[in-house]
């Protein structure tokens, strides 16, 4: 029997229910982890093998930045420079935890946060109206600070595009906005400064008090052309930008989808994540032709509050308010399938209520999920998610908001925790890792932008705390 075969049986052996928990082992150093996915992170993050001849009979040892430097210089691999595996063990040695530093503070709640694809601009966006771009190559200098036009409650989302010309930005309204990022007006306020044009994803209106719905989530395309959207009436909109005007509407779920994506650059695969407890994957090349889901993921016992993608169209993480996130495989999900799940048996809203204690530890009987992560809180607001960067890290780590005012980091294979970052004094809806550089940025509902470095800029001491405010609902 193969290795692989073997290391697979111990893992169906100890997951049981098929669900994997974070301090379950094969052996040490070994996940229960589904093998292929960590065999990808292991490739994608460990250092060449030829460089452990550095270390003889210590193998499991750790591997040293200056023996790896050693290695490199005696060209060990072969190849007479570190390799992108190299790269990533190196810098993944180095998390983004010293400061943080306060880039901003604003008078309203934070709720998005983003880097742009080339890291040089960072985008936050607020409650009370307010988007600002800063310029992270320039000292975090504001490079546009927006007035948002027609704004229900709050900016729910924001997007760049990936030439970085253009932003949407999203609110409880069916009209997402785009602002020309490109201009040189440094302040842009709705219809004064500079028009910020309206998509329509409902029939045309001038009246916003009548509208029925509004969107939680807004994406481009990879290829900048389309935008994907999770709304409020249960659907997933596609809108061509080109044409201006939606190209799809899928009914996709029985409660708010709250979150959206692309899984990869082609554009054919969306995945969704919704109120309904429910993450579904959609097939644009057959949709057509079937009118439903290509398959379902089951797993969560909550509603979704957000969904990412690792970019490759296989695999993809959930966060839910049953206070975890859930790794998928989406080669695992059965096409074909009415599930419904069933009714909650208390009464528990998550905007301002604990989550029940009785049922922390209850496991869904038919998740499909490779692997759950537990620890922070999702509470109050739809706390976000993600994958770490693929370029710094391989990807090989999971971090996310908190309800308790931190950011966690979890080991992807592994499941343990292996950083919390403590500074915000309410819940931390959003956080975003700069996709080169050992940099990580948190909004919190207090208003602050904070910036977590490696190493940081020398100082010992942490800023002094703002005081805690009241709670705010989502």
């Amino acid at each position: 029997m193969s290795r692989s075969r073997r290391l697979l049986d111990a893992c169906e052996s100890a997951r049981g229910d098929g669900i994997l928990n974070i301090d379950q082992r094969v052996d040490e150093g070994t996940s229960c982890l589904d093998h292929e996915i960590a065999q990808l992170t292991k490739i994608r993050s460990d250092p060449h093998g030829r460089m452990r001849q550095l270390l003889p009979g210590k193998r499991k040892a750790p591997f040293s930045p200056v023996n790896m430097l050693a290695a490199r210089e005696g060209n060990y691999s072969g190849r007479g420079r570190f390799s992108s595996a190299d790269c990533c063990h190196l810098l993944s040695r180095y998390l983004p935890t010293n400061g943080p530093s306060v880039v901003d503070q604003m008078r309203s709640c934070a709720y998005v946060s983003q880097f742009s694809a080339d890291g040089s601009l960072f985008v936050a966006g607020f409650q009370e109206s307010h988007i600002r771009i800063y310029n992270v190559d320039r000292g975090w200098k504001i490079q546009k600070d927006i007035g948002a036009r027609s704004l229900r409650w709050t900016i729910t989302d924001t997007s760049l595009s990936p030439d970085q010309r253009f932003l949407v930005y999203s609110s409880i309204s069916p009209i997402v906005h785009i602002v020309d990022v490109g201009s040189g007006m440094k302040q842009s306020v709705a219809n004064v400064t500079e028009i910020h044009e309206g998509l329509e994803f409902s029939s045309p209106t001038d009246d916003y008090d009548d509208y029925s719905f509004g969107m939680f989530s807004v994406k481009f395309s990879t290829d900048g052309r389309e935008l994907v959207a999770g709304s409020s009436d249960n659907s997933i909109y596609v809108y061509d930008l080109e044409a201006r005007r939606p190209s799809l509407q899928i009914p996709a779920h029985k409660s708010d989808v709250n979150a959206v994506c692309f899984a990869d650059e082609t554009g054919h695969l969306i995945y969704s994540g919704s109120d309904d407890s429910l993450c579904k994957v959609w097939d644009r090349r057959c949709f057509g032709t079937r009118g439903q889901a290509a398959g379902v993921l089951i797993g969560h016992l909550e509603g979704i509050t957000y969904i990412d993608t690792r970019g490759d169209g296989r695999y993809l993480i959930s966060n839910g308010k049953d206070q975890a996130i859930k790794l998928w495989d989406i080669r695992k999900m059965p096409s074909n399938i009415n599930y419904s799940p069933r009714p909650r048996s208390y009464d528990w809203d998550y905007r301002w209520m604990d989550y029940p204690e009785h049922v922390r530890n209850k496991r869904n009987p038919r998740d499909l999920s490779l692997a759950t992560y537990k620890g922070h809180k999702v509470l109050r607001t739809l706390i976000r998610c993600y994958f770490s960067p693929a370029h710094s890290t391989g990807q090989k780590f999971i971090y996310t908001g908190s309800a308790d005012s931190s950011v966690y980091i979890y080991d992807v294979v592994s499941g343990a925790q292996v950083a919390k970052l403590d500074y915000h004094q309410e819940p931390v809806r959003d956080c975003n890792w700069h996709p080169y550089y050992p940099m990580l940025v948190s909004s919190g509902w207090d208003g602050i932008i904070a910036n977590w470095e490696f190493p940081g800029n020398g100082a010992s001491s942490l800023p002094v705390k703002p005081r805690a405010r009241r709670w705010r609902r989502s």
